[in-house]
């Protein structure tokens, strides 16, 4: 599934990373891959800005706004509150 704002707010400072993983492991979409043992955003189209490579990120090299974006959208539709994520556009795909 390819989100509308494609990760806008993800970010990684390849310089805290410590190549362990772990954004791998947690991230539903496999947005991120390994790259001379270090993470790197592969595929930011992916990203819905779940926030779980942040959470999980030890060494706190990988900042996003969870919250926003066409995950938030897609959940506040489900809770009855509205598709809004900010990209002017439908979020439901």
């Amino acid at each position: 599934m390819l989100y509308l704002l494609a990760g806008h707010t993800l970010a990684l400072d390849d310089a805290l990373c410590n190549g362990c993983e772990r954004c791998l492991e947690v991230c539903p979409h496999a947005v991120f891959a390994m790259v001379d043992r270090k993470a790197v955003v592969a595929a930011r189209e992916r990203c819905m800005e779940c926030g779980a490579c942040r959470m999980n990120c030890a060494r706190g090299a990988i900042a996003v706004e969870s919250g926003v974006g066409c995950a938030a959208a897609v959940l506040n539709e489900m809770r009855g509150k509205g598709a809004t994520c900010g990209c002017d556009a439908s979020c439901s795909s």
